[in-house]
């Protein structure tokens, strides 16, 4: 009897158990079924449709190409560009199919082994951490429409959308389609989408080019991108790259002595960062920037709508030359390192703005740091104490970026002492931009010295000579180098740099040693306002002060109008344009907008008069105030040019030529009063010249640019005989300047006679 009783009870609970399973399954069935129906008809937000599956778009970053094919940059939201699965290797693709779905070629957009898994976990248990089990396709809806939290149910929602949206997706679209679709969306990390960005990033290559190993390396970082992120974790890079490489042994994709081979390569990448603030030329991409937003804004689509140059995925093809770009922020950073070295000794703790302090105060409230204090109520003085508390923060410094713990105030101000530097190299005849150094780092340091306005020293005076010749003066007419008062103009008298006086000197000798005396002289004899005149007719539009000064620079006028006006001088007294684009595509390479090579316009002044100061010019590199290129830096090819310094040291220029190309640089700080007191270290032939030097000793070591130092100006006898003014000796040396003064009553007698002795001299010699 008991034995009955308790068989009884057992099978009850047998019936019991199997009834209770039957209606947990029926229950948990009831609820897919009604959580596919409410996520179906739109319950937890809209599914794509099949029309606009068909229209997937992502938002496309723009490309920026140098003339020579590199990469410069890119305008995104997000850093995202397409590749076509041609463009891919065989050997990626593989690896994404034996680490993240290797039935991927036999299921339906749902792998229904791994889809019973993800069942269990995320939606009867709820495990939000589990994770795994999607397809690729799923993982293509995951990154095209994202998910929204819900709370508890965001993951068991988001499954089955991604499920419903996979199976839409493999409706409409190839394996192949799929796959290339995937590659574009995937995030690497880093702000980084789509295979092509980051095997630029991480290998500076295009996908095609990828190794079997640098493939493995980017899947492995699908599965968590900041924790096998190579650039900061090698070691885990490593292990998961192994991982892929073992997954694609394993199903076949790999025999096993590759992967025994594959496993013992290092992890290496060749890591170029492409941000708005970092990568080349970030000062003329910005500056691009501006210019493509204007020229886009007056095209439209065939509907009608505006381009976007953030998420359009177009091509801009710009004319900067990605290896001069190289070689001249590599000059900029050689020169601007060792300057600053030179300018902390120099002042050896003092602050530059010692003697003006306001101008510090006016950059600590010109800043965020300050405003944003103020903004909260704080007094001037509570905000200033609150930017003395140190904190961890991020400075420039030229050993690189460094993570210290430093004050707002201390970050501000040692910013604020950092010497500045604007560089510009243009192709002289087509006015073609080549290289663009706006400043010595775009991330902690956004204005631009190749567009903002400096005043200009000595290198004004080439124009004021070309004033003066057009007024009929010649190149070896002799202007005594005495102290003049200007009655008319509040009695300003103008002063040498080196504070002498006396002699005379040939506008030649005078132009190729800088004296300002003869150079104001020169500007009055021309006409201010002639002078004027042809400066913005050359291509400067800035303002320039009619007042003698102008002669030595006092107008403030940006290094861009400066190059563009030397230009004449290399055009035979024509004007060129310059050009940053040569053309914008869209993403199906339609032309958007184009630009031609540039010509040369309208003739301003004659070409004797430009050959004339060219070689005139050509004084100042040979024996003036840039010698140092021929004693220092050994060139021997053809150089013309002009050194500028201008007052207090503030501002130090050089604007070199050679027969195909013009350089300018300026240095000095953001600021005015960040400056060197000494004319030894402030002169544009020691502060901004180097720049330039370097700059063309790394081209002219270029085995592709060697050419340009075997060029000549050619420029002809006659100009040549204008210029044989006899005012240097045999070793270079000036020998007139000071053989005669004020008290001679005949001085062209003198001059007649002096030059007849050097002529007969000359006679003798050649007898010899």
């Amino acid at each position: 009897m008991c034995a009955k009783r308790s068989s009884k009870k057992k099978n009850n609970w047998k019936k019991l158990l199997v009834k209770s399973f039957f209606t947990a399954v029926f229950i948990i069935s009831i609820f897919i079924f009604t959580l596919v129906v409410l996520v179906k008809i739109g319950v937890f937000g809209n599914l794509p449709t099949y029309a606009e599956l068909k229209q997937i778009k992502n938002n496309t970053a723009t490309n920026i190409y140098s003339v020579d094919n590199t990469l410069l940059g890119r305008y995104y939201y997000q850093n995202r560009t397409n590749a076509s699965i041609e463009e891919i290797p065989a050997h990626l693709l593989n690896a994404l199919v034996a680490t993240e779905d290797i039935r991927f070629y036999e299921h339906h957009g749902i792998d229904p082994e791994s889809t019973l898994r993800v069942l269990v976990k995320t939606v009867i248990l709820f495990d939000r951490s589990s994770g795994g089990g999607s397809t690729i396709t799923q993982q293509l809806a995951k990154n095209l429409y994202g998910r929204k939290d819900i709370g508890i149910m965001t993951i068991p929602v988001a499954k089955i959308r991604e499920m419903i949206i996979a199976r839409r997706i493999e409706k409409l679209y190839s394996k192949k389609e799929i796959l290339e679709l995937y590659l574009n969306t995937v995030s690497f990390g880093e702000n980084t989408y789509g295979i092509e960005t980051a095997s630029i990033i991480f290998f500076n290559k295009q996908p095609s080019e990828l190794k079997i190993e640098e493939s493995a390396m980017l899947v492995g970082l699908l599965k968590a991108n900041t924790s096998y992120n190579p650039r900061t974790n090698k070691e885990a890079a490593l292990k998961r790259r192994n991982i892929v490489l073992r997954q694609m042994h394993k199903y076949g994709y790999l025999r096993k002595e590759e992967l025994d081979s594959l496993k013992q390569i290092p992890i290496s990448i060749k890591y170029r960062k492409l941000t708005h603030v970092e990568g080349p030329a970030p000062y003329f991409r910005e500056y691009l920037k501006k210019r493509c937003i204007e020229i886009l804004e007056k095209k439209n689509r065939s509907d009608g709508s505006k381009y976007n140059l953030y998420t359009d995925g177009l091509k801009v093809y710009t004319t900067l030359n990605g290896q001069m770009q190289e070689y001249l922020e590599q000059s900029v950073e050689n020169r601007l390192s060792k300057l600053q070295i030179t300018f902390d000794d120099y002042w050896n703790g003092r602050e530059p703005w010692i003697k003006n302090p306001k101008l510090a105060l006016l950059q600590i409230e010109q800043s965020q740091v300050y405003k944003s204090l103020i903004k909260k109520g704080l007094s001037q003085d509570e905000a200033i104490a609150a930017m003395k508390v140190p904190r961890n923060t991020e400075i420039f410094t030229w050993n690189g970026i460094q993570d210290t713990l430093i004050s707002p105030l201390d970050s501000l101000l040692h910013h604020f002492k950092t010497l500045q530097t604007g560089s510009l190299v243009m192709n002289a005849h087509t006015g073609d931009i080549l290289a663009w150094v706006g400043g010595v780092n775009y991330k902690y340091f956004k204005y631009d010295h190749v567009t903002s306005k400096r005043q200009t020293g000595s290198t004004i005076k080439p124009i004021v000579y070309a004033s003066a010749l057009e007024r009929g003066i010649k190149p070896c007419d002799f202007f005594e180098n005495d102290s003049v008062v200007y009655e008319d103009y509040d009695d300003w008298t103008p002063k040498n740099s080196d504070g002498g006086y006396g002699g005379y000197y040939s506008v030649k000798g005078a132009l190729a040693n800088s004296m300002n005396t003869i150079s104001v002289k020169l500007l009055m004899q021309a006409g201010i306002d002639s002078t004027i005149e042809l400066a913005h007719k050359m291509g400067i539009t800035s303002y320039l002060p009619p007042v003698p000064s102008l002669a030595l620079g006092t107008g403030e006028i940006s290094l861009y109008e400066m190059v563009k006006s030397y230009a004449v001088f290399l055009n035979d007294g024509r004007t060129i344009e310059p050009r940053i684009i040569r053309r914008i595509e869209d993403s199906e390479g339609n032309i958007l907008y184009s630009d031609p090579v540039h010509e040369s316009e309208d003739t301003v002044i004659t070409e004797e008069i430009a050959q004339t100061v060219l070689a005139m010019m050509q004084g100042v590199v040979d024996r003036g105030t840039a010698n140092g290129l021929r004693s220092i830096w050994k060139f021997e090819g053809d150089f013309a040019g002009k050194t500028g310094t201008t007052q207090n040291n503030t501002d130090a220029w050089f604007i070199g030529m050679n027969p195909k190309l013009i350089a300018g640089v300026w240095v000095g700080g953001d600021n005015p009063v960040v400056r060197f007191e000494t004319t030894t270290y402030g002169q544009g032939a020691y502060s901004a010249l180097p720049i330039f030097a370097n700059f063309f000793q790394k081209l002219y070591k270029d085995n592709k640019y060697a050419y340009l130092g075997n060029e000549e100006f050619n420029i002809p006898d006659s100009i040549q005989t204008l210029l044989d003014c006899n005012d240097f000796d045999e070793e270079g040396e000036p020998w007139i300047y000071d053989l005669f003064r004020k008290d001679d009553t005949d001085i062209g007698e003198f001059i007649r006679r002096i030059f007849g002795r050097k002529r007969k001299q000359q006679r003798e010699q050649e007898q010899k």
